[in-house]
């Protein structure tokens, strides 16, 4: 099956909205925790720690840790995240979405649907490979 073809079939498939909400969320959902864990790994190795020492920091288990920042698709507690981010003086916040980024993301979740799903299809397969500035915890 051709790249396009799966575009149009995607895009045909986004016409469901609860289709449509549940990709959408687990796109943002995988982008998100992808961006806070590497961020808070690139944390980890500008201080110099290794996994080992931000595990005993935080009083986890090592494994646990090297998981986290070594595993795709992981997700992590926020609690979690905001132990090891406290370990290097960071917290997790939440940012407002740009008008724009509110067109593809929010307007679609309330409403369950898009002017154009092929469209909303590629943007968030941007999201997911991180090609979209999208507001996280910095």
């Amino acid at each position: 099956m051709s790249g396009d073809a799966f575009w149009e079939d995607l895009g045909e498939d986004l016409k469901d909205p609860e289709f449509l909400r549940s990709y959408v969320v687990e796109s943002i959902r995988i982008a998100t925790v992808d961006r806070i864990i590497n961020q808070l790994d690139e944390a980890r190795t500008a201080a110099g720690l290794s996994k080992a020492a931000l595990a005993r920091a935080i009083g986890s288990n090592p494994d646990a840790v090297r998981r986290l920042l070594t595993a795709g698709h992981v997700n992590p507690t926020l609690g979690t995240l905001a132990e090891i981010a406290a370990v290097f003086g960071m917290r997790i916040a939440l940012e407002p979405l740009s008008e724009a980024e509110q067109e593809h993301l929010t307007a679609p979740l309330l409403t369950g649907e898009h002017p154009d799903p092929t469209a909303l299809a590629a943007y968030l397969a941007d999201v997911r490979v991180g090609k979209p500035d999208l507001p996280m915890a910095s």
